[in-house]
């Protein structure tokens, strides 16, 4: 199809950040990224951000800009030998540059292998990950980067990229392509310029004569032609999406599903047990909070023993998530709270709750009307914990499942009028 059997997307990579799309609040003038190339002095970084925003890219232009050895490895297919093959080419050399994709997949016995060099300045390491790096990152590693976090390119950003491409890309300028519609290929993309890129290339090479790009058409040649399932991160999320949808809605058919389609694309079991342990609390919460106490376990085990074992755990964890009772409650109470913080500022703890370890704050009335709820009938006892200025909020508003059923009534008990629920 194409006249290169290299893809569109590396064919059209930036090789400057003045060709770069995205992360301005990194590559802009002035920013972070930009300053450390202009005064051409290096350091280790992690770039964490979704698939398909930038990393590679920019771990390529920050060793090139610094004229800088450049390697390479997978996390996912390197390991402690390989690391220490690459230190020692970059030792000789004087000093290199290393990009190691999807570091969160690196364990600790080949994290560690990385810190003399990273600490002597025998390498400067760039890692990519998806994940939060404080879970996956040991710290001593961790303390010795910079954590830049990548955010999601916007459909702007998308748009300008498939059309800087076909005009930097031969191939791409001579299929004489017009993109009437541009819904599908933004959506099929999920974000992912990498993916995007990839998605423009296949149905440029599959239109019939008339070079028309629509949504009908883009949907018609993706379903003919694409992978259903991609564990480098074609579909990655738009998989655990429907995965963590499904448990939400009470599906455990679909659930399992999904699950599978996972195992067999060789998805990470700890980033799918990952995924659950945040379900347990941000849609099932104080509904049934052994939830929580599972998908704990579930991930604890899944670090232990890994595949093929860890299947029936996910998939006993999974098919649980998906029966329990759902609440949302918590997730809203924090996101009100935090609202309420952001709006109200630092409103001063009320003198009754203060905390009074000293005679001087004692006589400044600290502590003082406190009342002890033990001391108490029923261990309760009628007082106001908020700052004045925000006396009697609502905030926590239990949802209706026979858990929070009973936490709705002893609330109504205790509180009466005031926290009438």
């Amino acid at each position: 199809m194409q006249g290169s059997n290299m893809p569109l997307a590396e064919r059209v990579r930036p090789q400057s950040l003045e060709e770069f799309i995205g992360q301005e609040h990194l590559v802009a003038p002035g920013k972070v990224l930009e300053q450390m190339v202009h005064n051409r002095k290096g350091h280790s970084i992690i770039f964490w951000g979704p698939p398909g925003v930038g990393k590679t890219t920019l771990a390529q232009i920050i060793a090139h800009s610094l004229d800088m050895p450049f390697f390479t490895l997978s996390a996912i297919d390197s390991g402690v030998k390989d690391v220490r093959a690459v230190i020692e080419m970059a030792r000789k050399s004087g000093h290199a540059l290393l990009f190691i994709d999807e570091i969160h997949r690196f364990n600790k016995a080949q994290q560690d292998s990385l810190l003399g060099a990273v600490e002597k300045g025998i390498i400067t390491l760039i890692g990519a990950t998806t994940e939060n790096p404080s879970f996956e990152v040991i710290s001593a590693l961790l303390s010795r980067c910079q954590v830049y976090v990548l955010k999601s390119l916007t459909e702007e950003h998308l748009v300008t990229l498939v059309e800087q491409a076909m005009q930097k890309d031969q191939w791409l300028a001579d299929q004489h392509i017009t993109i009437k519609e541009w819904d599908a290929l933004l959506q099929l993309s999920g974000g992912d310029a990498r993916r995007l890129l990839n998605l423009v290339e296949l149905v440029a090479g599959s239109l019939p004569d008339d070079k028309t790009v629509t949504n009908d058409i883009v949907q018609d040649i993706v379903q003919k032609k694409m992978a259903l399932y991609d564990k480098t991160g074609e579909q990655h999320y738009d998989i655990i999406s429907a995965f963590i949808k499904s448990m939400r809605g009470s599906d455990p058919n679909a659930a399992v599903y999904w699950l599978a389609r996972m195992i067999e694309g060789g998805e990470d079991p700890k980033f799918i047990a990952r995924r659950m342990l945040i379900l347990a609390s941000e849609d099932i919460g104080n509904a049934n909070p052994n939830a929580l106490l599972l998908a704990t376990s579930c991930f604890q085990a899944v670090t232990m023993i890994g595949y093929p074992e860890c299947n029936l755990i996910l998939s006993q964890t999974a098919i649980y998530l998906a029966t329990s009772a759902k609440s949302n409650s918590a997730t809203t109470a924090i996101g009100m709270a935090m609202a309420l913080v952001n709006k109200t500022g630092d409103l001063p703890v009320p003198l009754s709750i203060r905390n009074a370890p000293t005679g001087l704050m004692k006589k400044m009335d600290y502590g003082k009307g406190y009342q002890y709820a033990h001391d108490y009938a029923g261990n309760f006892a009628d007082q106001e914990f908020l700052p004045d200025q925000i006396s009697g909020t609502k905030i926590y508003d239990p949802s209706s499942n026979p858990s929070e059923s009973r936490i709705r009534e002893y609330l109504k008990n205790c509180w009466k009028e005031k926290y009438n629920y």
